[in-house]
């Protein structure tokens, strides 16, 4: 039988692995390119607070699973997990694509906005699935931020 932490990583990296081998290394040349905020001295970093935030999330999401098993608000649980994963794994690909920071603004704001959902929804069937969900609530609104403040930067790429 499957371990509910192997749905769940395997669901995880598929989405991840999907998600960016959809970008093109014209995409993230476009990407390199533009200009950035002269505070953003940590960007190296962001893969690794992404891979941090990503273990989280699945980890909340295999506690979740744990306190409440079978049931149908784990499984919508579960879809809302999914989702929120979906959203920002396009963040990247729906930005590059389009050549949009104001879509990748947008996409930000609203990986923020469901991960805070989450967190609520979660907390009622555990509290430590929702703290996990912590560190996306602190570095969504940074991400969102700074793409924020590249569109301003980056005027020809709204």
């Amino acid at each position: 039988m499957l371990k509910s932490w192997m749905v769940v990583a395997v669901v995880t990296l598929l989405v991840a692995i999907g998600g960016s081998s959809l970008n093109s290394s014209e995409d993230l040349r476009w990407f390199n390119r533009l200009r950035r905020p002269q505070w953003l001295t940590f960007e190296a970093a962001i893969p690794l607070i992404w891979t941090v935030i990503f273990i989280c999330g699945a980890w909340s999401a295999v506690v979740t699973w744990e306190s409440d098993p079978g049931t149908i608000k784990t499984w919508v649980l579960m879809g809302f997990y999914l989702g929120l994963e979906i959203v920002t794994i396009s963040y990247t690909i729906l930005l590059t694509k389009l050549r949009s920071l104001l879509v990748g603004t947008i996409v930000g704001a609203t990986g923020t906005v469901l991960s805070a959902l989450l967190a609520v929804s979660v907390w009622s069937v555990s509290q430590s699935a929702a703290l996990l969900l912590v560190p996306y609530l602190l570095w969504s609104p940074i991400g969102t931020y700074t793409t924020w403040e590249m569109l301003k930067l980056n005027p020809p790429h709204r």
